[in-house]
């Protein structure tokens, strides 16, 4: 990972150059994006681990996919979707769920 926003797009950069000829439509399809990409590194160094990836929406996803694969096969689509929703509402109860942001974009948590 770059040092800082101009080592980052010196590396990015470095990329178009390298793999632009080969996989056109992918490197035009970042580069459309380049600013939405770069955009944690005009946050402090130390919060970059916490705003470069949705590691919180990737753990919901995986929670609700480990409870389908234990039930297996479900009688219904309702079923499948009860079992989700009731999830998500335990979720949107607890600590996590009642957290809010700054108007920075960091999550604040009471408590």
């Amino acid at each position: 990972m770059a040092e800082g926003r101009v080592d980052a797009e010196q590396v990015f950069d470095d990329f178009e150059e390298r793999f632009g000829a080969k996989y056109p439509k992918a490197v035009a399809c970042l580069s459309k994006d380049r600013d939405a990409l770069l955009a944690f590194y005009d946050f402090p160094a130390e919060h970059w681990i916490r705003i470069r990836t949705n590691n919180p929406l990737e753990r919901i996803i995986r929670e609700i996919r480990r409870r389908t694969r234990v039930v297996g096969t479900f009688p219904d689509g309702n079923s499948a979707l009860m079992l989700c929703a009731a999830r998500l509402r335990h979720i949107a109860g607890t600590k996590w769920g009642n957290a809010e942001i700054s108007e920075h974009g960091f999550v604040q948590r009471d408590g």
